[in-house]
């Protein structure tokens, strides 16, 4: 089983949010950490507009997030809050799904006046499904670069992203029982 399970709420086939929630998983695996990525886009539509709780696929993600050590969750910034297709995904988890789980919340928007949505929207969402949120990372279009292999050009924004995933693995490693 997966150590980190990431989530991928962008709808889009070109999307800021998710390169960046890969290249965190990247950063994640360097660390020793297995990963699972899920994205919006691979769940069956009809599950998720029809709210199929009986749905083998959303079981699945359920057993596998129960299960993760820690979770990032990502999300491009839309009318002030996250993607209503992640919204639907969780909508039909069980809501204790992420108990206790040390979750990274992660969004872009193409401003700073968005900035509050990780605060007002997604945070909310993560503690509805009982999620420890940490601080989170939002992330402006002008601090990235989606042509690079590192996409966050922005040296504050690298340094604050670094320290947030050190902080996020290190929540991960001290819950680990030690024999």
């Amino acid at each position: 089983m997966s150590d980190i399970v990431i989530i991928s709420g962008s709808p889009s086939s070109i999307s800021k949010s998710e390169r960046i929630l890969y290249y965190l998983g990247d950063l994640v695996k360097r660390e020793g950490f297995s990963i699972k990525q899920i994205s919006v886009k691979g769940v069956d539509a009809k599950d998720l507009l029809f709210g199929n709780f009986e749905s083998p696929e959303i079981k699945e993600i359920a057993r596998r997030l129960e299960l993760a050590k820690g979770v990032i969750v990502g999300s491009p910034v839309y009318k002030a809050s996250y993607s209503g297709v992640l919204k639907a995904l969780f909508d039909i988890l069980p809501q204790d799904v992420l108990q206790d789980t040390p979750v990274l919340p992660v969004m872009t928007g193409g401003s700073p006046s968005h900035l509050l949505a990780l605060e007002y929207a997604l945070k909310p969402l993560l503690a509805s499904v009982k999620g420890q949120s940490l601080k989170g990372l939002y992330f402006q279009d002008s601090q990235l670069d989606m042509s690079t292999d590192n996409p966050i050009v922005d040296e504050d924004m690298l340094n604050r992203t670094n320290k947030q995933l050190k902080y996020f693995l290190g929540k991960i490693r001290q819950e680990q029982p030690v024999f």
